[in-house]
């Protein structure tokens, strides 16, 4: 029998399929289906910081009292704490029902007001805490270092206020993605979370409309999950996990031996359903059979840059092998 547990944010998981923040984890009941089908921990839908606010200003303008000061804290108050006691009774009734690791989720822009929500979130048992972060960089006017020193001053801001650990959810766009990603490491930060998926626009040639693309990912995607763990494994001074185009069991392999310790997955049970983690496991075990090895840690980061043979095949980017060679234009 092999050994699918592993170390994660402080935490031993009894395997490394992680359930993403999703609606697969918005309610106690699905968090329990989740753990009853194999999952080795979940992370909790996020409490989006933007959405909070946007609820709070669509209840100012529809406020039929008018706009005096004290009716729009009263609203103001009154809606954070609806939203954010719903968000406690998750994580608490999660919590209570499980006995896997609840990470719980803050979808963050800032680090304004929003930073005293996670003491709360720590207070109600959650076992971590995933910052889900994206600044777009589409302002002229706001230089790289500008924007990655935010995320520094979240972390900075969110670890005074809890003790519980901390991982980061981040994108690849990063203009020196290895610096940034390995200084973050370094600092008080549990474990990164490589990578963020994020809402894709496509347009409708017939309505001429921005319209919303495909919301999964695919297979394909985790090429370059697999590319920046490889690089980023043998540097960081905290655990990763890997995220986008995690579709199998194989996928998850692919992941811990480039150095992963643990992989995050939603869009393959959207499509499969939570039993689908069950295959995923088979198929992990049954891989590690064949190969021999008794324990993840036998082959994790096997393959990761500085243990392969060939670590150009990270650096490439071009096809200059393949196009050189295709006659077939």
């Amino acid at each position: 029998m092999v050994d699918l547990k592993t170390s994660y944010m402080g935490k031993t998981l009894k395997n490394p399929i992680i359930v993403g923040s999703s609606e697969l984890c918005d309610s106690p009941e699905k968090v329990k289906k989740l753990e009853e089908n194999g999952a080795g921990a979940v992370v909790l839908k996020s409490l989006f910081e933007e959405q909070i606010m946007m609820e709070v200003d669509a209840q100012r303008v529809n406020n039929m009292y008018g706009s005096y000061d004290d009716v729009e804290n009263y609203v103001s108050f009154y809606t954070r704490k609806h939203n954010l006691d719903e968000y406690l009774s998750l994580v608490e009734k999660s919590k209570q029902g499980t006995d896997i690791p609840v990470f719980a989720s803050i979808n963050c822009i800032s680090n304004g007001e929003w930073v005293e929500f996670a003491r709360q979130i720590e207070s109600a048992g959650a076992d971590g805490l995933e910052l889900n972060m994206f600044i777009m960089p589409n302002d002229p006017q706001t230089s790289g270092n500008e924007i990655e020193r935010i995320y520094f001053e979240i972390l900075e801001d969110i670890k005074k206020e809890i003790s519980i650990p901390v991982a980061m959810k981040v994108s690849s766009y990063f203009s020196g993605m290895a610096q940034m990603l390995v200084d973050l490491s370094k600092t008080d930060l549990a474990a990164l979370v490589l990578f963020n998926h994020f809402y894709q626009p496509d347009i409708n040639v017939d309505k001429e409309e921005v319209v919303s693309g495909d919301i999964f990912t695919q297979p394909r995607d985790i090429s370059n999950t697999l590319r920046w763990v490889g690089f980023l494994s043998d540097h960081v001074e905290c655990d990763l996990a890997a995220s986008t185009g995690v579709h199998s069991g194989y996928d998850a392999v692919k992941a811990l031996l480039t150095g992963a310790n643990a992989v995050q997955v939603a869009s393959a049970l959207y499509k499969n359903k939570p039993a689908y983690i069950k295959t995923m496991l088979q198929e992990i075990e049954n891989w590690m059979q064949q190969k021999g090895y008794n324990s993840l840690n036998d082959f994790k980061g096997k393959l990761s840059y500085a243990n392969v043979k060939r670590p150009m095949m990270y650096e490439r980017a071009q096809f200059m092998k393949y196009y050189s060679n295709y006659t077939d234009l």
